[in-house]
């Protein structure tokens, strides 16, 4: 009985596989290419933040460790007369500093705003808005400078302007300005934003956009609407300049408007940058030349901020400070950067004389023009002659009209000369120094898996394609 049903069920097998197999529809190859890359990246990027999890866990205590030890060390030595020593970041700091840095380099304009922002300012009965000051917007584009305890994503200290003291939001900064009532100095480009010189979110954008467009591009924007040839241009014109170049910047790609949050672009310039630029009764032009001004005093005075970020001892920062500060934008991994930085502190440990803000400022001059630079530095390269101390300054002088000291001129070629002969090494130097005098503002905000998709969807495209031709 039971070989006969065996039987039976053996000979209608096969009749059963060839009835399933011809109704199968086979996926197409392009569906199954695109599947597993997918299938496969996850698979590789779960099992990457499983495994660098599992390390940092097991980091944490040596970390701390070492953080005790190398703070016992410091706390051990001799302080030298006129020399500082600051608190090193521990391990929680350095991962929070890692953290704000992806946000810088990833996240859209709206989250950099909300969490780099401190203020949610009265501006009504019961009606708050969010605000940025100064010293957060250079924080909000600057990597490694942490934002402070307590402040972050959507954490806000509330400030009225009418009852509030202004001391206990700006700390050090009003203490140096006593009796101020704004958040930076009278003379300030930022008090041209509107009350007490605080940054609104469509004024962050305005801001980055001046910042990351070099003037010739704003020059030929104007070219481009100054239909009479006078040179000037009206304010409907000037709002559709500014949105056709933001729109072009990385931070302008990234942008969308977030109405719960409330991170809207207005799509006009606020009524203070227009009464600067147009008037009170807008009954002005404004001129290329005015503009370019505009920009160039936005730069010194971010320049400044960033200056006071070190905390300068009697008027100086250290010459690694400075090293540190054309560095950090170059996204130059920790130990090169190390490495660099390491080569500047031997070099003056005996003869440190410090950087003042005019050489600082100087410097962001020279920065400024460092793609003329480049080229002058290519003719010295293929003449065969060497990039010395001496040529920089004279390339300085001559290309960017700086005066660059000798002092910085030294703590440049140091930094930047890897072999150690006392010449510059001008490829690196020009490809890191970029960055630095863009702030990195033109660096793209695609991350690396939304490229990796969009390569897998094309490829899946034309495997489909190549699969209706064959």
């Amino acid at each position: 009985m039971f070989r006969s049903t065996l039987r039976r069920t053996l000979q209608i097998l096969p009749a059963v596989h060839r009835r399933y197999v011809s109704s199968y529809k086979r996926i197409p190859n392009y569906y199954v290419i695109f599947a597993s890359a997918v299938g496969g990246t996850v698979a590789i990027t779960t099992g990457s933040w499983i495994y660098r999890g599992k390390l940092l866990a097991g980091a944490v205590q040596e970390s701390d460790q070492n953080d005790v030890a190398s703070q016992e060390t410091m706390e051990g030595e001799e302080v030298d007369a006129g020399k500082k020593k600051k608190k090193r970041p521990g391990f929680r700091d350095r991962r929070v500093i890692e953290y704000e840095n992806r946000i810088r380099a990833y996240s859209t304009p709206d989250k950099i705003f909300r969490y780099f922002a401190t203020l949610m300012v009265k501006i009504g009965d019961g009606e708050y808005d969010i605000y940025m000051t100064p010293a957060d917007f250079v924080r909000s584009i600057t990597p490694d400078a942490k934002q402070p305890e307590g402040l972050g994503l959507d954490k806000f200290k509330r400030y009225d302007p009418k009852t509030d003291d202004l001391l206990e939001h700006t700390g050090a900064w009003n203490q140096k300005h006593e009796g101020s009532t704004k958040f930076t100095e009278d003379d300030s480009i930022f008090n041209t934003l509107g009350q007490c010189g605080l940054i609104s979110f469509s004024d962050y954008i305005f801001l980055l956009t001046v910042l990351s467009t070099p003037p010739k591009h704003f020059e030929i924007a104007f070219r481009m609407f100054d239909l009479d040839g006078n040179g000037e241009i009206q304010p409907d014109e000037f709002v559709k300049v500014t949105n056709i170049i933001r729109a072009q910047t990385s931070t302008g790609k990234r942008h969308r408007d977030h109405a719960t949050t409330g991170s809207t672009l207005n799509s006009n310039i606020n009524s203070a940058l227009t009464t600067y630029f147009f008037g009170e009764k807008l009954d002005k032009k404004l001129t290329i030349h005015k503009f370019i001004e505009f920009q160039r005093k936005l730069q010194h005075e971010i320049s400044k901020l960033e200056f006071e970020r070190f905390e300068p001892d009697d008027g100086k920062i250290t010459e690694a400070e400075f090293g540190e500060s054309l560095v950090v934008y170059a996204g130059l991994n920790d130990k090169k950067r190390s490495r660099m930085i390491k080569r500047v502190k031997k070099t003056f440990k005996e003869n440190a004389q410090g950087v003042t803000l005019e050489e600082f400022l100087n410097v962001q001059q020279f920065l400024r023009s460092i793609h003329d630079i480049d080229t002058a530095l290519t003719f010295y390269h293929v003449a065969g002659a060497a990039v010395d101390p001496e040529t920089l300054r004279h390339v300085g002088k001559t290309v960017a009209g700086v005066e660059l000291s000798e002092h910085i001129v030294d703590i440049i070629i140091t930094l930047f000369d890897e072999n150690g002969d006392g010449k510059l090494s001008h490829k690196e130097f020009v490809s890191v120094v970029k960055y630095r005098g863009m702030r990195g503002l033109e660096k793209s905000k695609d991350t690396g898996i939304a490229k990796l998709l969009d390569a897998m969807w094309k490829c899946a495209r034309e495997t489909k394609k190549f699969n209706w031709e064959s």
